[in-house]
C-alpha cells in the first residue's frame, strides 16, 4: 500500500488546528476519517459550581461536536463519535484532585496526552477504525519516531507531548509541524470553514474554561486555614482552602492594605496554612537550582547527556541543564541548572537536546545549594 493511500484517524476538536490538519491530509492523498471524543460530562461529574455555562441550550462540548461535524462535511470525510469519560476520569481527573489535595500543581493536559489521546484514542484509532496512523491538531514534529519541537517555536506544544513513549510515536502524525497560527487560519479562510476565527480553546484539559476555585469546590471541600506573612509569622488573613492557591501567585490573595505586592511562598497542607511575603523576597524564598523528579518517561535514548536544556514550565525559554543524573530503574531524575524562580513541585520538567524532546518527568523536590527547599510542608523556624 503506497503511503500516501493509507487511512489516517485524525482527532477532531471543533476548532480551526485539527479542522485544517484534517484538510491537510486528504489534500496529501491520505484516506481521511475524522473521530471526535467526549470525555467529560458536566451533570454526570457533579461540574456545577464554577460551570456558569451549564444552563445554555447547547454546552460548550456539544458545540464543538456540531462544528467538528461541519467542517468534516466540508472537507468531505466522514466523523466518527467516541466517548472516553469514565476513562477521562480515572486516568486523568482522580490524580488531578490527588494532586490539588496535597497541596501540589498538576499539568492536566500532558496526562490528557499521555492517557486518553495517544492511548485510549490511539487503540480506538488502530484497532477499531482500523486506521494506519492517528493524526492531531498539535504544533509537533515527529522524525524516525522522535519528537522535535514545530517549526512554529511560539505554538510548539511538544511540552505537552513529552510523556508519550516511543511506541505511540510510531503511529501519529502532526499534519503542522511546519505551518504558524496564522497560515492555519489564512487556509482555513480560503477554504471557508466557518470556525477559521474559533478563538483557541483554554482552560482544562476537556473541561474547558471554568472558575477555578469553584469548580474545585465540587470535588474537594473547602479547608479554611490561615495566611501567614512568613517574615514576621503573624496571621493577617484567613483563606478557603490551600488547594485553591498556587506557589508563587501574586494575584487573588485577597490582601488589602498592604504596601507593596505579596505573592504566595509556601504552604504546609497538614496545618492548612499559606505563607505570603513581600515582592521583593521572592528570589530569597523561590530560587532553586537543582531538582529531583519522579515518572521518568524517556520516548529515545539517543542523546548527549552533556548537552540538554530543559522547560520547566511551557511558556519559558530552554534552560540549560547539568550534572544529570538518571535513574531508568526507578524513573528519576535530578538536574542542576542556573538559578531559576518559582519551579513547583507537580509541574512537569521536559529535557532537550536542541529541537529534539527527549521525554519529561513530574517535578517532586527542588534544592537551592543542595538544601532542599519546603514548598509544601513549610514550617517557619524558631528564632
Amino acid at each position: 500500500m503506497e503511503e500516501k493511500t493509507k487511512k489516517v484517524i485524525i482527532g477532531m476538536s471543533g476548532g480551526v488546528d485539527s479542522a485544517v490538519a484534517a484538510y491537510l491530509l486528504k489534500k496529501q492523498g491520505y484516506q481521511v476519517v475524522g473521530l471526535f471524543m467526549r470525555n467529560w460530562d458536566s451533570m454526570a461529574n457533579n461540574d456545577i459550581l464554577g460551570n456558569e455555562k451549564i444552563n445554555q441550550e447547547i454546552c460548550p462540548q456539544e458545540q464543538d461536536y456540531l462544528d467538528a461535524k461541519e467542517a468534516a462535511k466540508l472537507i468531505g470525510i466522514k466523523l466518527e463519535r467516541v466517548d472516553f469519560i469514565q476513562e477521562y476520569w480515572n486516568d486523568v481527573f482522580e490524580n488531578f484532585l490527588h494532586e490539588y489535595k496535597n497541596g501540589r500543581t498538576p499539568n492536566p493536559d500532558i496526562l490528557c496526552n499521555k492517557y486518553i489521546k495517544f492511548d485510549r484514542m490511539l487503540n480506538y484509532a488502530l484497532n477499531q477504525l482500523k486506521g494506519d496512523y492517528l493524526a492531531t491538531g498539535h504544533y509537533a514534529k515527529i522524525k524516525n519516531n522522535k519528537l522535535y519541537k514545530a517549526d512554529d517555536l511560539e505554538k510548539d506544544q511538544s511540552y505537552f507531548l513529552a510523556q508519550l513513549n516511543k511506541k505511540q510515536l510510531e503511529n501519529v502524525l502532526f499534519p503542522l509541524a511546519q505551518y504558524n497560527k496564522k497560515d492555519i487560519r489564512k487556509i482555513a479562510n480560503e477554504i471557508n470553514l466557518k470556525i477559521a476565527n474559533k478563538k483557541d480553546s483554554t482552560g482544562i484539559c476537556f473541561i474547558g474554561e471554568r472558575n477555578f476555585a469553584k469548580f474545585l469546590q465540587n470535588y474537594i471541600p473547602t479547608q479554611p486555614g490561615n495566611i501567614i506573612d512568613i517574615d514576621n509569622g503573624k496571621v493577617i488573613a484567613k483563606h478557603n482552602g490551600i488547594m485553591y492557591y498556587t506557589i508563587g501567585q501574586r494575584k487573588g490573595l485577597n490582601l488589602g492594605g498592604m504596601k507593596e505586592p505579596y505573592f504566595l511562598a509556601a504552604k504546609n497542607v497538614e496545618k492548612k496554612e499559606l505563607f505570603v511575603t513581600s515582592i521583593k523576597n521572592e528570589k530569597k524564598f523561590l530560587s532553586s537550582n537543582k531538582l529531583f523528579a519522579t515518572d521518568l518517561n524517556l520516548n529515545t535514548l539517543e542523546f548527549d547527556l552533556n548537552n540538554l536544556s530543559a522547560k520547566f514550565r511551557y511558556r519559558q525559554n530552554d534552560v540549560k541543564i547539568f550534572n544529570v543524573l538518571i535513574d531508568q530503574l526507578n524513573n528519576t531524575i535530578f538536574v542542576e541548572y542556573q538559578d531559576q524562580i518559582a519551579i513547583t513541585p507537580g509541574q512537569q520538567i521536559v529535557l532537550y537536546q536542541n529541537d529534539l524532546c527527549i521525554g519529561g518527568a513530574t517535578i517532586s523536590k527542588i534544592y537551592y545549594n543542595n538544601k532542599e527547599i519546603k514548598l509544601l510542608n513549610y514550617e517557619i523556624e524558631e528564632k
